[in-house]
């Protein structure tokens, strides 16, 4: 995973926060004070039937997703996701402890402990109903003109942190100077998950969008409008949103640094917006002295505008009074939150059935009190010794990433000399920030659980309005703790492996050291190989965005990119849907050089251990140990209105194809498992960037 523009915080995250009526746990369901333990290389998820020179995912992951059937509360299950569910169950047993004890508790502790008791206490939440809507909804309905808009919006923004409302509006990096955080205004402004939702006119596309109308309603109705209102609402509601989607960025687009850098002055972002106040907007979040912005879209906020003028106030009520219900639906009482989830999850992704309470609450904190949340996990899950396992194996990936940039025969000395320095300017993060976030100002209450919610989007808002104009806090992490994932940040020039990705089976002290550097080490490798993508190559070594590429050697890379982008484009996701390999080039170009920076690491580890070269261990070889513990971690069943979506929107590759559409170009897999010219794991033409 990569970090760029970073999204606001919203607990309206479709089918991820979700609450529903009460449901007593299953006899699994109970929070554990220890982590299970799954080996790195686990060989009852292979299938040895399978030929792996034919199709080395199934050969590797077939026991896997044959014993591992999507739990009905998921949209996908994974090898990354269950580590994450186990992850997730310990972070409950602190939680429990913490929410029943009374005394001798820290502040943050407190704040943990009484957030989770609050929002698994459904009797309160139901008994609330949706009360917590009412300061929202009587402000929209006591404005008296659109001129009303900018006031109203910079409260909710506050309140909500949802860009869904129009607009995003936030802190990051100057693009041309990462040393300076300005403010960043963003496209928003929709509820379906990506503007080619409003688009696309395949059958299915029409079917999501009548659906997403009919929630729209249903939402209304909830409200007390009567069924022929909430009908005519709902279409005023889809009549903005596609307004806005048809102006919004492509996600491809988006994958252009440059399409997304538009530094302007005050005065140039009024132009843009004629009917919307800027002033009375910043005066109302409380940054009126703002006088530097970024406008990443500029024809969408062009549009914003227009939609302002064109519609009487009451549609602009009714646009605003649907994303305040629909940020805060999970917050509410069971009416609110089962049609929430009836559509984005269970229409919009397959999911059957709400997750239990503990996991909705979990995530909650998680998201709002991570950091809190974190020193709880790794004092007690992440070990120094852990931690120093991590960073050796990152140090050897990146001295590996060194002597690959050296033998590169298509880069000219000068690049290679610029590669170098952007390589060692990178800074390594493993496990958990050096400095905690300091939570003293969030007020958690152990009987207001939307209270604590919107709190908790208003401490975060302001955290990030208040970095604007002041010195880079390169500390700062963008993950928590418990995560299962990692990240590359372009313009920190940083990359993070948080500690709940550091945990078995995805990095494993007990294993040998082959799976583990085909897993854990080809992770490092694909963090390291972000920084040279088709978007990481654009920032220099200070992350600042600047060309430091001859035209020659942007040519050459180009024209190896390509070879990936041509690849991946033949492989189909669902139906007839075949993934939209522009979008995923990102991922898969690191993907391949991770997987290559793994094996050199390893190979350099073995020279050093040669104990470890036993010809055979579960009868596999060193060599193909290291392919399996590298294709494991992306063991995965996926439903297929997840993946329609996912193809959509996410720039990974199905899990399959970050597989096989590696081990086709590596000719060590073909040695490892004697694979012969024709077969499907052989490529005749094979790609490789790094």
């Amino acid at each position: 995973m990569r970090q760029f523009v970073r999204i606001a915080l919203s607990v309206a995250v479709a089918g991820s926060c979700t609450i529903a009526a009460a449901q007593a746990p299953a006899p699994a369901e109970r929070p554990t004070t220890s982590l299970p333990y799954t080996p790195g290389l686990d060989v009852t998820s292979m299938d040895r039937s399978a030929d792996p020179c034919v199709d080395f995912y199934q050969y590797a992951c077939g026991g896997w997703m044959k014993n591992n059937p999507i739990p009905a509360d998921q949209a996908r299950w994974s090898v990354y996701g269950k580590l994450a569910q186990d992850n997730q169950r310990y972070l409950w047993g602190i939680l429990e402890e913490l929410s029943h004890k009374a005394e001798g508790r820290s502040s943050n502790q407190q704040k943990i402990g009484d957030y989770f008791g609050a929002c698994m206490d459904e009797r309160a939440i139901e008994a609330r109903g949706a009360a917590p809507l009412q300061p929202y909804l009587e402000q929209i309905a006591a404005m008296r003109s659109t001129r009303d808009l900018p006031a109203v919006l910079a409260s909710l923004h506050l309140s909500l942190a949802d860009p869904g409302l129009f607009f995003g509006f936030d802190s990051s990096q100057d693009f041309a100077n990462s040393s300076q955080v300005i403010a960043f205004a963003t496209g928003g402004g929709l509820g379906l998950p990506d503007r080619e939702s409003y688009l696309k006119t395949d059958a299915h596309s029409k079917e999501i969008r009548t659906k997403y109308v009919a929630h729209i309603a249903n939402t209304f109705r909830l409200l007390g409008e009567d069924a022929a209102q909430a009908q005519r609402d709902a279409a005023r509601v889809m009549a903005i949103e596609t307004a806005l989607a048809k102006a919004s960025l492509s996600r491809v687009d988006k994958r252009d640094p440059y399409k997304l850098f538009h530094k302007m002055d005050g005065k140039a972002l009024q132009s843009l917006t004629p009917g919307f106040d800027w002033k009375t907007y910043l005066a109302g979040i409380g940054q009126p002295k703002l006088a530097s912005f970024n406008v990443t879209e500029p024809a969408f906020f062009k549009a914003f505008a227009k939609q302002v003028v064109t519609h009487d106030l009451a549609t602009i009520q009714t646009y605003l009074r649907w994303h305040v219900a629909h940020n805060l639906a999970p917050a509410l009482s069971s009416n609110f939150d089962k049609e929430h989830f009836a559509f984005f999850s269970k229409t919009l992704r397959g999911v059957q059935q709400q997750p239990p309470r503990w996991k909705r609450c979990v995530r909650l904190v998680d998201t709002q009190l991570g950091e809190a949340l974190g020193q709880e996990f790794v004092s007690r899950a992440f070990s120094p010794e852990l931690k120093a396992k991590a960073l050796h194996m990152t140090r050897q990936v990146e001295e590996a990433m060194k002597k690959d940039i050296d033998s590169l025969d298509w880069m000219s000395p000068a690049t290679k000399q610029r590669a170098q320095e952007k390589l060692a300017a990178i800074v390594n993060k493993i496990g958990y920030p050096d400095k905690w976030r300091d939570y003293s100002t969030y007020v958690v209450k152990r009987d207001d659980f939307a209270g604590n919610v919107v709190r908790g989007n208003v401490f975060e808002v302001k955290r990030h309005l208040a970095k604007i104009g002041k010195p880079l806090d390169r500390t700062e992490w963008s993950m928590t703790p418990p995560t299962v994932n990692a990240y590359f940040d372009p313009q920190m020039n940083d990359i993070n492996f948080p500690a709940g990705v550091l945990q078995p089976p995805l990095f494993d002290p007990k294993m040998d050291d082959a799976p583990n550097y085909g897993n854990t080490g080809g992770t490092i490798g694909h963090e390291l190989t972000h920084a040279f993508d088709d978007e990481g190559r654009q920032f220099d070594a200070q992350g600042n965005l600047k060309d430091w590429w001859t035209k020659k050697d942007a040519k050459e890379f180009e024209e190896r990119a390509q070879c990936i982008v041509d690849q991946y484009a033949q492989y189909t996701v669902v139906d007839d849907i075949k993934i939209n390999s522009k979008l995923t080039l990102g991922e898969d170009v690191a993907d391949l050089g991770g997987l290559i920076l793994g094996w050199m690491a390893w190979q350099n580890q073995m020279a050093s251990m040669p104990e470890q070269a036993q010809p055979l261990r579960d009868g596999l070889t060193p060599e193909q140990r290291f392919f399996v513990g590298n294709a494991q971690w992306a063991c995965e069943n996926d439903r297929p209105e997840n993946q329609r979506v996912h193809a959509m929107t996410d720039p990974h590759s199905p899990g399959r194809f970050r597989v096989n559409g590696l081990v086709v170009n590596m000719p060590q897999f073909q040695q490892a498992f004697h694979c012969k010219p024709g077969q499907p794991m052989v490529k005749e033409k094979r790609c490789r960037v790094w």
